[in-house]
């Protein structure tokens, strides 16, 4: 299988049902997960949802042969640090796993959004899928701007989080969480968690 070939990833286990698998995520707590969108039993992202509530260390990366343009978009939301279209040169995976082992996130696709320019795609680092400015795509900025730990604490707090319950949650320290929040508002330049809110549901992390 293709996703060996990665260097320092070293596969556990590899499952036909999404309920299987996410039963064996779920007692061996693995560092990277490579899930299917469309699995016979389970949707991939109840899966994704699973994972990100019980799991928050795991890496998740998406694959799926039936991308649509805004999926991308919609898979930041949930919390997914990486996608790649099953149509993709096989390279594209390695590179996806590779970054998203260091820390990282990738999101490439065949399939860029409706409207998106040449020089929109060229924009986004590590996209290969353009992003238009709009409410469908705008989570894609949020990429460009924060790491994905720093997207996921930007969330909880738009959603009312203290730093105490961010960090039993994301199991932190409320030390750490404090500076991530710092290290936020100074990349989107906001001084308070209000305008840190506006700018959440102005990129699509978070809805009203």
């Amino acid at each position: 299988m293709a996703l060996v070939r990665v260097r320092g990833v070293v596969m556990s286990a590899a499952f036909d049902l999404g309920k299987e698998g996410l039963e064996y995520c779920l007692r061996t707590k693995p560092d990277l997960l490579a899930v299917d969108l469309f699995l016979p039993d389970l949707h991939g992202l109840e899966i994704v949802r699973e994972v990100r509530a019980r799991l928050p260390a795991t890496r998740i990366l998406v694959l799926t042969g039936h991308p649509d343009g805004n999926l991308p978009a919609r898979l930041v939301a949930q919390g997914v640090h990486g996608f790649v279209d099953k149509a993709a040169p096989l390279s594209y995976i390695m590179q996806a796993m590779e970054s998203l082992m260091e820390g990282g996130m990738f999101f490439a696709s065949h399939v860029p959004p409706k409207g998106a320019t040449p020089s929109a795609q060229a924009a986004l680092p590590k996209v290969v899928a353009g992003a238009r400015s709009d409410p469908e795509a705008l989570s894609l900025e949020a990429v460009k701007v924060l790491s994905a730990r720093e997207i996921e604490v930007a969330r909880l707090v738009a959603e009312g989080f203290s730093s105490k319950e961010l960090a039993a949650r994301l199991g932190l320290s409320v030390r750490t969480v404090e500076k991530h929040r710092a290290n936020i508002m100074e990349k989107v330049g906001v001084h308070e968690v209000a305008s840190l809110v506006r700018w959440c549901v102005q990129t699509g992390l978070v809805k009203m």
